[in-house]
This record gives structure tokens, C-alpha cells and sequence, in this order.
């Protein structure tokens, strides 16, 4: 009772200091306070209602592709592998594995830039890749329309065309800068792994790209034998064909004129074709060359004797 009638006299007394202007008591501020942050919070959960939640990528891809720069030998069939596999054209500035040739380490701090001019004499080839993030994934993460998704085979990160706006916001994320645009879709792309199969590992003939199960990227890693830096046999043909044209035509075409020579006559060329001299002294004169010295050091060998 004496409570009340001192609360009573005190608001009276706030009346008459504010000259009969409204005042606000400290119970009423704290009442009005709480009531606000009340309907705030409910206002907010009624608009929250029916709209998704921020996508984050919390699963681990069950793969990543693992290069060798040192077997890599820079053909480019898995940038074409790649884009003809998923796009359908021949187009390496979308493909999802990029070969970069001639990096550039330069002076004063600046690690590197793909110019591909190779001022500084480099001629070092190295495969880029996705890394296939771990949590936080910065392409899927920053995406506002949440295009960036799993793919339901291997927990790669995939983006799906048909929430893609071509924002080009994920490129700008990517610390790898591994995704890509394609200016006639107008959308982004990136490595999705091929559903576990990926399409630049089969075409590589050096054996430079290998798919390796995420579990077993710790393990310790096989040393370099000198063996491996020969192409898989399924494919030596097509490399001979790239590589070495030729070689194989010119010695037998040699053979051919030797068998001529002694047979009194000089045989014609196969097919017609008219004797490349470079190769066919190469061809003659390099076995010719090494075995005299070997016979040499074999007969000075004996003569000491």
C-alpha cells in the first residue's frame, strides 16, 4: 500500500517537472522495450516462413583428379576430352582442366600470371584443377541463387544450369579461379568429376591425371619411376603418330635402298615419296658412328692384352 502510494506521488511529481508534457516512466521504457524486440522476433519468423535456408555445403566430394606436372607433356587432349564430353564442341577456354604453359614467375613478389608469353625462359607445364572445397565451398557459398549443388553420384560440386543466372560471381570466388563461362549458354561451368569417371584421366597419354578416392589421398604417395613416364600402351600408337612421324617410314626406307645397292640396282622409295636425307643419314651414319667406337675400345681392350 505504501508502495503504490510513493510510485503514485513520484509520477505525479514527473508530471508537474515536465510541465504537463507525456513522460515515460522506467517500468514503462522497460515494458515498451521488451514488447518490441517481441514483435520483432515474431515479424521476422513470419517472413523467414516459405524461403529457404543459405545452401551450405557441409559433404566431402568421394574424389578429386590428381596431377603430375612432371609426366605432363602439354598435348591438351583433356581440355578437348573434357569439352567434348560435356559441351558437346571442341573449346578449351571452358573446359574444366586447364593446361598452363610458359608461367610466368617474375620479379618483385609476383608469383605468377598466365600470360603465356614466357618471358623468363619457363617452361614449366602445370595442370589446373578443381579442388573439389571442403567446407566452406567459396563458389557454392556465395551463389545467390544457390545454382551450386551436389552431385548426387559423387558429392562433387555441380552447378545446375537451370538456377545458373550467369552472375559470374562464383568465378570472382574462386581462389583457384577454376570455373568458367561459356558466352554462347551464357552460363558458369566446373568440374563435376564425369560421375566418377572422369574424361581428361582416360584421354591423358603420359599418365599424368589420375582420379584417387578421397580417403586414400593421404596415403603415401608411390615414388617416381622412370618406367611411368612411358605412355600406356593402349595409347603409345597415337603418341608415335603425334610425336615421332615418320621415323619408323624413314628407316624402312632405308633398309629399302641399302637392299637395292647391293642388288645392283637403287630401289625406289615406297609409295613414291622422295627421301628425306636428314633422316636417312641420321638413320645410316648414328648406328655406323657408335659401333666403330665400339669395335675400337673392343680391339684396343685386346691389343693391351
Amino acid at each position: 500500500m505504501g508502495t503504490d502510494l510513493i510510485a503514485k506521488k513520484t509520477d505525479r511529481e514527473g508530471d508537474e517537472d515536465t510541465g504537463g508534457r507525456l513522460s515515460c516512466t522506467r517500468r514503462q521504457t522497460l515494458i515498451w522495450g521488451g514488447a518490441s524486440i517481441v514483435g520483432l522476433s515474431a515479424l521476422g519468423t513470419a517472413f523467414d516462413e516459405g524461403t529457404d535456408r543459405p545452401l551450405i555445403i557441409m559433404e566431402q566430394a568421394l574424389g578429386m583428379i590428381v596431377a603430375d606436372p612432371v609426366l605432363c607433356v602439354g598435348c591438351g587432349r583433356c581440355e578437348l576430352a573434357c569439352t567434348e564430353f560435356n559441351d558437346g564442341k571442341a573449346a578449351p577456354s571452358i573446359s574444366r582442366i586447364r593446361i598452363d604453359r610458359n608461367l610466368n614467375f617474375g620479379p618483385r613478389g609476383v608469383p605468377a600470371w598466365r600470360t603465356g608469353q614466357g618471358n623468363y625462359g619457363n617452361g614449366l607445364i602445370v595442370q589446373d584443377l578443381c579442388r573439389q572445397c571442403p567446407h566452406p565451398v567459396p563458389c557454392a557459398n556465395i551463389c545467390p541463387e544457390d545454382a551450386i549443388i551436389l552431385s548426387p553420384v559423387n558429392n562433387a560440386r555441380l552447378i545446375d544450369p537451370e538456377k545458373c543466372t550467369g552472375c559470374k560471381i562464383c568465378l570472382r570466388a574462386c581462389p583457384w579461379e577454376m570455373l568458367a563461362y561459356d558466352p554462347e549458354t551464357r552460363k558458369a561451368t566446373k568440374c563435376h568429376l564425369c560421375a566418377g569417371k572422369p574424361k581428361c584421366v582416360e584421354a591423358c597419354p603420359a599418365g599424368a591425371l589420375s582420379y584417387v578416392p578421397w580417403y586414400n589421398l593421404t596415403g603415401k604417395i608411390p615414388p617416381r619411376n622412370p618406367d611411368l613416364r612411358l605412355p600406356y600402351p593402349e595409347r603409345r600408337v597415337s603418341c608415335q603418330e603425334c610425336h615421332l612421324p615418320g621415323q619408323f617410314q624413314n628407316i624402312r626406307e632405308v633398309g629399302a635402298m641399302i637392299r637395292g645397292m647391293l642388288g645392283g640396282r637403287p630401289a625406289a622409295p615406297a609409295g613414291g615419296a622422295g627421301f628425306k636425307w636428314i633422316d636417312m643419314a641420321g638413320a645410316v651414319l648414328v648406328p655406323v658412328a657408335i659401333g666403330s667406337v665400339l669395335v675400337h675400345a673392343l680391339l684396343r681392350r685386346f691389343l693391351k692384352r
